[in-house]
């Protein structure tokens, strides 16, 4: 039967339902007169109590072959009395004598002489090179093309005299232009001036020795 047709038959409750409470008060009845009497009986009872005793387990065996216990030593005496201090004589200072040694006689000391003066080096000569004479030089023609084309300048001659001032060589250094009026200017000057007489250098003792010179001849019209 199912829900639905319990709900269609609510007679069937009411009845269960009165079962249930009919139950209920029976039980509560039961329980006031009867049950709820031997239950005081059996709490007014005398509650016995036993005390049981520990039992112990018995102690180990002692071990074998134990070191024998250390052997403690004394304790120090309370009072140390302190060591004797013995306290030598004391004895006499030694004395000290001093004896008095005469000083060694001293050496005579020998005076040097005043050193005796030099005499200062004598300065070296200084070497002079050879240079000409002009007043024995005969003083150039100057040349009838070069005279007419009114060239000019100057020439520079290098000049080696030997040591009685005589001419050995002559060599141009520079031209006095370079047309060819110039170079009969410088050919004349060479000429002319090798013939002069020079004189000759000297060495840093002051004797004659050869060198060389150099001239400037400067060509300009009068």
């Amino acid at each position: 039967m199912d829900y639905a047709q319990q709900q269609r038959n609510p007679g069937k409750h009411l009845t269960g339902f009165m079962i249930v409470v009919v139950l209920h008060v029976v039980l509560g009845w039961a329980l006031l007169n009867g049950l709820a009497r031997k239950i005081v009986e059996v709490v007014k009872a005398p509650i016995e109590t036993k005390i049981i005793d520990e039992v112990k387990p018995p102690p180990p065996p002692p071990p074998e072959n134990l070191p024998p216990p250390p052997k403690t030593a004394p304790p120090p005496p309370s009072f140390v009395p302190p060591p004797e201090v013995q306290i030598a004589n004391p004895t006499a200072a030694p004395t000290i004598t001093t004896t008095q040694v005469a000083p060694p006689p001293q050496a005579p000391v020998a005076i040097a002489p005043p050193p005796t003066p030099v005499a200062p080096p004598v300065p070296a000569r200084q070497a002079v090179p050879a240079k000409i004479d002009v007043s024995t030089c005969e003083k150039p023609e100057y040349p009838p093309a070069a005279a007419r084309a009114e060239a000019t300048g100057i020439t520079k001659i290098r000049f080696t005299v030997d040591a009685q001032g005589k001419v050995s060589s002559a060599e141009k250094l520079q031209g006095s232009g370079s047309s060819r009026e110039h170079r009969l200017l410088d050919n004349a000057a060479i000429e002319a001036l090798s013939k002069c007489r020079f004189k000759p250098g000297t060495d840093e003792q002051g004797r004659p020795v050869g060198g060389t010179t150099v001239v400037d001849y400067v060509w300009k019209l009068d």
